[in-house]
């Protein structure tokens, strides 16, 4: 019988899944009603949104998701409808769905799936001001040795404050803000922004099961033998 039980419980959908962790989380409300998509989204995206007066909720999840282990998906319910009410969840659920979606498989597969879906906007390297492949060849040979493989460059199609640069490793792309593009930047501070980013193309990710860390010991030390390190710093906080 104990079998037959969790059989049952596995084969629920996901409106089921989402109602009953619903029911658990917030006990004395009656559960809206769920519609839950699976949608083809370039990253392992999930999006959740109360519509009509808070009678319905829709769910949107990354395809990548719909053959996950059943108990990932639940850690997932739980995760977005926290965010949505704001309610805090068992830690040990956070970090069942972060062991997921850290797995080595699991980033590949999403890794591939953002390549093919999506795609970089990007402007010609050669601004107004600065050329990006220019300054990536010499910053290449100054503190590379020439090693880094040239990457997609481009200035971003907006003057962002918010996201200054950044490498997407999917597309080996780089991306810098056009908001430095203009002739009041002093000209290390584009450097050390190009420099912190082609550090990434050094030094990736490492995932410690459920932790991401971006910028590794070995990435921050090499970080600070940029020339201007506290000059851009400096310069940077105004952003």
């Amino acid at each position: 019988m104990t079998q037959l039980a969790l059989e049952f419980e596995v084969a629920e959908s996901p409106e089921e899944m989402f109602a009953r962790v619903f029911r658990t989380m917030k006990p004395r409300t009656a559960p809206p009603s769920f519609r839950v998509l699976f949608k083809p989204y370039a990253n392992l995206d999930s999006k959740i949104r109360l519509e009509a007066g808070h009678e319905k909720i829709e769910v949107r999840m990354s395809d990548q998701l719909r053959s996950a282990p059943h108990a990932v998906r639940e850690a997932l319910a739980w995760v977005l409808l926290g965010k949505l009410y704001r309610k805090a969840i068992p830690p040990e659920i956070e970090r069942d769905y972060k062991l997921f979606v850290n797995r080595a498989d699991v980033r590949r597969r999403a890794l591939e799936l953002r390549r093919e879906r999506g795609h970089k906007r990007l402007v010609h390297p050669k601004g107004g001001v600065f050329d990006l492949e220019a300054m990536f060849e010499d910053l290449n040979v100054r503190f590379f040795e020439g090693a880094l493989s040239k990457p997609a460059l481009g200035w971003s199609p907006k003057p962002s404050r918010r996201l200054l640069g950044h490498y997407d490793p999917a597309h080996h792309a780089i991306v810098i803000s056009s908001i430095f593009d203009t002739p009041k930047t002093p000209r290390y501070a584009v450097e050390y922004v190009l420099y912190h980013e082609m550090l990434h193309i050094k030094h990736p990710a490492e995932y410690r099961t459920e932790r991401r860390c971006v910028h590794t010991p070995a990435f921050r030390a090499e970080e600070k033998l940029f020339p201007q390190y506290a000059e851009a710093l400096k310069y940077l906080k105004r952003f």
